[in-house]
């Protein structure tokens, strides 16, 4: 790759591969909200060194660019949403042997760094939304060895105390704990996760824990599930 600025540029068109682009677009993407026209033919050499490493049947166009990849190409980042939803699919269904594979792979594809370092808006909203992936797959992950319960339990409670501290204010993480905990015996320290969403939840937000919780919480003190905690 041409340096820094043509990883830059690779990482875009991959991105943005589904359409064409203008090459004034590509400039913003690679030289950032201040890039003023002076920097077009550094964009023309980075676009001639980057097709001569992929190819012009791969890099095509002039005026607007378009990236034409084969259809066996491997994107990790595609692979790491298409996971996710084929994981959340399982979990929705029950199906925790067949959630355990793709979980696992939309939270490690996700959890490993997108041009680290750069700084740009468009790579901003791509590490939100990778972000977004890694929990949601951690929390596949965690669904999945809660439902086939037995000696995966200690593996639901680890990744819930990691879902506490990755998102302390995302309640799924407290829940799956909880009933991690419950189901290994250690009921008190439910109650103590309880507890601490609860605060945290009153003393920043001034709300109290969602239903599905409180409907946790209320089973570990023995009480029917249909009243609301306070």
């Amino acid at each position: 790759m041409p340096g820094a600025k043509g990883r830059l540029l690779l990482a875009y068109l991959v991105l943005n591969r589904r359409r064409r682009m203008s090459r004034d677009e590509l400039l913003t993407a690679v030289y950032g909200e201040d890039a003023s026209p002076d920097q077009r033919p550094s964009l023309s050499v980075l676009l001639s060194r980057l097709r001569s490493v992929v190819g012009s049947e791969v890099l095509a166009g002039r005026a607007e660019i378009e990236l034409v990849l084969p259809p066996d190409a491997f994107i990790d980042v595609d692979a790491a949403l298409e996971a996710l939803h084929r994981a959340e699919s399982h979990i929705a269904g029950g199906e925790w042997t067949e959630a355990w594979g793709p979980a696992g792979i939309a939270y490690h594809v996700a959890s490993r760094p997108l041009l680290q370092g750069e700084d740009r808006p468009w790579l901003d909203e791509w590490h939100r939304r990778l972000a977004d992936v890694r929990l949601r797959g951690l929390e596949c992950f965690a669904a999945a060895r809660l439902g086939l319960g037995g000696p995966t339990l200690p593996q639901a409670e680890q990744c819930g105390r990691q879902l506490v501290e990755l998102a302390p204010f995302r309640e799924t993480g407290y829940r799956i704990l909880m009933e991690a905990l419950e189901r290994r015996g250690n009921v008190a320290e439910a109650l103590l996760v309880y507890e601490r969403l609860r605060v945290l939840l009153r003393d920043e937000l001034g709300v109290s824990p969602s239903p599905a919780v409180q409907s946790v919480y209320l089973r570990l003190l023995g009480k029917p599930t249909t009243a609301t905690a306070n």
